[in-house]
């Protein structure tokens, strides 16, 4: 299945099963994808000179098979045939 940055898609499986979300980045040497406010980690970052320290939430990867291509209920038409 072809993904690309930008494309409305549904998690299919894991904690976040069922929601939908928009790519935000790719890394297509280990089939991962970015998906804006799904799969949500704390990092904790050290603080230096110039950044303040503390826990950060950001997105995680996920395995572009556990993603779906999101159909457009009012045309019942996949996404990517609009764009």
């Amino acid at each position: 299945m072809f993904l690309k940055k930008g494309f409305k898609v549904k998690v299919l499986s894991g904690k976040d099963k069922g929601k939908d979300g928009e790519i935000i980045q790719i890394d297509r040497s280990r089939d991962l994808a970015k998906v804006k406010s799904i799969n949500m980690v704390k990092k904790h970052k050290k603080a230096t000179k110039e950044n303040k320290g503390g826990i950060i939430t950001k997105e995680g990867f996920i395995h572009m098979s556990n993603l779906k291509k999101n159909i457009d209920p009012k045309t019942k038409a996949k996404k990517w045939y609009l764009d």
